[in-house]
C-alpha cells in the first residue's frame, strides 16, 4: 500500500544558536505524522518529512511559533510517493530535490502557495499564542534594532537605566523598581522557557536564565538580576548578528544572478524577470552584463569572467556550443544563449542548496558534542543545586551566599557555546569552500578530507586537459603542411578525440583541406582513402609500416616521440611514408604545482590510469609522482583497497563518472568538474573549476577547520572552568557568569568566521 509524505524546507527566523535548533528539533519530532526533522542553525533552515495531512503543515508552523521562531517556506511541499516495498532513507539530499523539481515544477508552485497560506495561518496562531516573540525576526531580515530581539533588548536596557535613575532618587524603591526592569526582559524569556519545557526541552538556556533571575530576586539581588537579563539579551543579539554573517556569505551568491533578462520572442527582445526564464528560451547577454541563467552559447564570442562563481581568476573564452553559468560576467562580445536550467536549478541555486543541505549533515565531532551536551546540562543543574544546598547544610555556610553561587553556576553551565563550537566552524568552512569552488557534501566529508594521507588521481581529464593536442608534425617524404592537410582530409567527419585535435590544428593553421570521396576505417589500425588519385593511409606506425617500408631513422623518430608520452600516427601516401603526427593529452597548467602541494603536505600521490605505460610514465615524470598504468576499473579499486590496507586514508580524484568502483572504495571521492551535474551531484566533494591545486586547498581548509573546532571547544570549556572556580571562591558573581555563556558563544562564532577569510597555503 502506497503512502504519501511531504518534504518541506523552511527558513527559520531568529534561530541563531544550537540550543534553538535543539528545541525546534525536539518539538517538531513530537508531532504525530512527522517522520524526520533536520535543523541547521548555521544555514538557518529546517527540513521536515511528514505525512501529507491537511493540518500538519499548519501545526508545524504553529508549534515552532510558540517557541518564539517564525517559519517561511523555501520549497514547501515536495510530494514524495512512498511504497511499502521502497522506503527512501538516509541522505537523499540533492537528488530527490532535483528529481521532484524537474518532474513537477508547476505542482511545486501550487504546493508552495497552499503551504504558504498554511504557514501564514500558523504564524498568526503562533503570534496570538505568544503575544511577544522573543526570537522573532532575526538580523537577516533587517537592521538589528528593527527585529523583535533588538526591540526587546533596547526596552530592557531603557528599563534598567530608568530603574537606576529612580533608585538613586528614591532609594527605598530599589528592590521592586529593579524587579520591574528585570521583568521587561524576563517575561518573554520565561514564556519561551515554559513552551520549550512542555515540548520536550526542560533544560533550555531560557529555563536556566529564568531560574537564575527569579532566584536572585528572592535572595534580594534584584539589581544584578536585571543586569543579567540585559546581558543575556545583548549576548543573544550578538549571536544573531554573528550567525547572520555566516549565512550571508553563502546566500550572497544568489545576489550574483541579475534580476532581469532580455529574451527573444517572435523577432523582438523583451525584458523579463530572470526567475521566469524557462528551459529552451533564447536570451541576449550584452557586453558587461551578468549572465542571468545557465545555458549554451548559440552565437557570438566573448571572454566570460567566472571568478564570482568558480573563483577562476582568468576570463574564459566562450564561443558557439560552450556552456555559460548564471552569475558570471560577460566580457566584450554579445552572446545569444539558450537557457538549459530554470532559476531554481541553475548552478548558483544548486551550490547554495548543496551547501545548506551539507550544513544540515552533522559531522562526527558535532554528533559527539550533541550527545555530550544532553548529559552535561542536567549535570550542571545538579551541581548548581548541590553548591547551593550542601555548604549551608553540612558546614553552616550562609544560605544567601551559596544560593547566589548556585544560581551563577546555572548560568555558567549552559552548553550553548560548546554546542555551537563545531557547527559554526563547519558552516563557515563549507561557505568559504563554496565561494572558492570547493564543494563538500556535509560536515562528515569536511572532517574526513583533512585526514587524507594518500591521493589517487585519474590521468585523463584530471591531471591532463582531457583533450589531445597536436604537438609535433614531422615531414618525411612531404612537407609538414602537406602531412597535416592530407591527414585532416582523412579525418573529416570523425568525432574521435585524436581526429578533432588534427582538425582543430589544421583550422588554426588556416589550411584548406581537400575533400575526399570515400574513407574506410581499417579496424584498430587507422583510415585509408585517396585524394587526387593518391592512395592514403593514416594510422598506427605498425600498420603504416605494413603498407610502406620505414627507414631506421623514421622508426627512431617515431619511437622517440612515443617515449615522450605522445601518441603517434603515421601517414603513408602512394606507398611511401610521407610523415607523422604526434599528439598528447597535455597536462593541466597547474597540475605539477598541485601535485607538489600535496606531496609537500605529506601525502602519498599516485596516478591510476588505463592508458599505456610509456605515456603515463612520461606524464608522471613531469609531476614526480608514482604511476600505475594499463589498469582496468577493478584494478584501480584493488589498488585503492591496498592503499587503505597499508593504513592510508585515501582520496580518489577523478571525473565523477568513470571508475565508480575505485571512487566507492576510497574514503573520499572528489570529482573534478566545471559546475556540471557531475561536479555537483556525484562523489563526496567536487572541485568546480578543475584545478589540481584545489585538492590541496580543500585539505588545507579541512585541517584549518578542525583546528578552529579545537580552539572553539577550548574557548567554550575554558571560560566555563575559569568562571566556575572564581564563582565558587567568591571572586565573580551573577553578571560575569552570564558572560561565560553568551560571551563564549559570541567568541566562538566570531572565531569560526575567521574561516571565511582567504586561506594561506600551508
Amino acid at each position: 500500500m502506497a503512502s504519501t509524505i511531504r518534504e518541506a524546507r523552511y527558513r527559520v527566523e531568529g534561530m541563531d544558536c544550537a540550543s534553538c535548533a535543539t528545541k525546534i528539533d525536539t518539538a517538531v519530532r513530537r508531532l504525530s505524522g512527522v517522520e524526520d526533522v533536520s535543523v541547521s542553525v548555521s544555514a538557518g533552515t529546517m527540513s521536515v518529512k511528514f505525512a501529507d495531512e491537511n493540518d500538519l503543515a499548519t501545526s508545524i508552523v504553529s508549534k515552532v511559533g510558540k517557541l518564539g521562531y517564525r517559519l517561511h517556506p523555501i520549497n514547501a511541499g515536495q510530494t514524495l510517493e512512498r511504497k511499502a516495498a521502497h522506503v527512501c532513507s538516509g541522505h537523499d539530499h540533492g537528488h530527490d530535490h532535483d528529481h521532484d523539481r524537474d518532474h513537477g515544477h508547476h505542482h511545486d508552485r501550487h504546493d508552495h502557495h497552499d503551504e504558504g497560506h498554511a504557514a501564514q495561518k500558523g504564524e498568526d496562531a503562533a503570534a496570538a499564542a505568544m503575544g511577544l516573540h522573543g526570537h522573532d525576526h532575526g538580523p537577516a531580515s533587517g537592521p538589528w534594532w528593527k527585529s523583535g530581539k533588538g526591540k526587546l533588548t533596547i526596552a530592557s536596557g531603557l528599563a534598567l537605566i530608568a530603574a537606576y535613575a529612580v533608585g538613586k532618587m528614591v532609594p527605598a524603591t530599589e528592590p521592586w523598581i529593579f524587579t520591574l526592569a528585570m521583568l521587561v526582559g524576563l517575561l518573554p524569556i520565561a514564556r519561551r522557557a515554559l513552551a520549550a519545557a512542555t515540548m520536550g526541552t526542560p533544560f533550555s538556556i531560557e529555563m536556566l536564565m529564568t531560574l537564575a533571575a527569579v532566584g536572585a530576586v528572592f535572595i534580594g539581588a534584584t539589581e544584578e538580576a536585571a543586569m543579567v537579563v540585559l546581558l543575556f539579551l545583548i549576548g543573544e543579539l550578538l549571536e544573531g548578528v554573528a550567525a547572520g554573517k555566516a549565512r550571508a556569505s553563502i546566500q550572497s551568491l544568489t545576489a550574483l544572478v541579475p534580476k532581469t533578462a532580455f529574451v527573444e520572442r517572435e523577432g523582438r527582445l523583451d525584458e523579463v524577470p530572470a526567475e521566469t526564464l524557462s528551459v529552451g528560451a533564447v536570451i541576449l547577454v550584452r557586453p558587461g552584463d551578468r549572465i542571468p541563467a545557465d545555458g549554451v552559447v548559440l552565437s557570438g564570442e566573448s571572454a566570460v569572467d567566472e571568478a564570482p562563481v568558480t573563483g577562476e581568476s582568468t576570463p574564459v573564452r566562450k564561443e558557439v556550443d560552450d556552456t555559460v553559468v548564471a552569475g558570471t560576467v560577460n566580457g566584450s562580445g554579445a552572446l545569444r544563449v539558450r537557457v538549459t536550467a530554470a532559476a531554481a536549478d541553475n548552478t548558483i541555486a544548486r551550490i547554495v542548496r548543496l551547501v545548506e543541505e551539507a550544513q544540515e549533515s552533522k559531522a562526527p565531532t558535532e554528533r559527539f558534542i550533541d550527545r555530550f551536551s544532553r548529559y552535561y546540562t542536567p549535570g550542571v543543574v545538579v551541581v548548581a543545586a548541590l553548591v547551593a544546598v550542601l555548604p549551608p547544610l553540612l558546614w553552616g555556610g550562609a544560605w544567601d551566599e551559596w544560593i547566589y553561587k548556585g544560581l551563577a553556576i546555572l548560568l555558567i553551565g549552559c552548553p550553548c557555546a560548546l554546542v555551537i563550537s563545531t557547527p559554526a566552524a563547519i558552516a563557515a568552512s563549507l561557505s568559504a569552500g563554496a565561494r572558492r569552488g570547493l564543494l563538500m557534501k556535509g560536515g562528515a566529508v569536511l572532517e574526513n578530507v583533512g585526514k587524507v594521507t594518500a591521493a589517487a588521481f585519474d590521468k585523463t581529464g584530471t591531471l591532463t586537459e582531457g583533450k589531445p593536442k597536436v604537438t609535433d608534425i614531422v615531414g618525411f617524404g612531404r612537407s609538414e603542411t602537406e602531412v597535416l592537410c592530407l591527414a585532416a582530409a582523412l579525418e573529416q567527419g570523425s568525432s574521435h578525440p585524436l581526429a578533432r585535435a588534427i582538425l582543430e590544428r589544421s583550422a588554426a593553421d588556416g589550411l584548406v583541406v581537400p575533400n575526399i570521396a570515400t574513407v574506410n576505417a581499417v579496424g584498430g589500425k587507422g583510415l585509408e582513402g585517396s585524394v587526387e588519385g593518391v592512395a592514403l593511409f593514416f594510422g598506427s606506425p605498425k600498420a603504416a609500416a605494413e603498407r610502406a617500408p620505414m627507414t631506421a631513422a623514421e622508426t627512431a623518430r617515431v619511437s622517440a616521440l612515443n617515449d615522450e608520452g605522445k601518441t603517434v600516427s603515421v601517414l603513408a601516401a602512394g606507398g611511401v611514408i610521407a610523415g607523422a603526427i604526434a599528439m598528447r593529452d597535455e597536462p593541466r597548467p597547474d597540475a605539477a604545482a598541485g601535485v607538489k602541494a600535496l606531496t609537500d603536505a605529506g601525502l602519498r600521490v599516485v596516478m591510476l590510469t588505463g592508458d599505456n605505460r610509456r605515456t603515463a610514465e612520461a606524464i608522471g615524470r613531469q609531476f614526480g609522482m608514482e604511476v600505475r598504468a594499463e589498469l582496468l576499473p577493478e584494478d584501480k579499486q584493488r589498488i585503492v583497497r591496498e592503499l587503505k590496507a597499508e593504513g592510508f586514508n585515501v582520496a580518489k580524484i577523478g571525473d565523477g563518472i568513470n571508475d565508480a568502483p575505485a571512487l566507492a572504495a576510497a574514503d573520499i571521492g572528489i570529482a573534478m568538474g566545471g559546475g556540471t551535474d557531475v561536479a555537483l551531484e556525484t562523489a563526496d566533494a567536487a572541485v568546480l573549476h578543475g584545478r589540481v591545486g584545489d585538492v590541496a586547498a580543500m585539505i588545507r581548509l579541512s585541517r584549518a577547520t578542525m583546528r578552529n573546532i579545537v580552539e572553539n571547544i577550548t574557548i567554550a570549556l575554558g571560560l566555563k572552568a575559569v568562571f566556575l572556580v572564581t564563582t565558587i571562591i567568591g571572586v565573580t558573581g551573577l553578571w560575569p557568569a552570564i558572560l561565560a555563556d553568551t560571551g563564549a558563544t559570541v567568541l566562538v562564532t566570531m572565531n569560526a568566521l575567521r574561516l571565511l577569510r582567504p586561506l594561506r597555503a600551508a
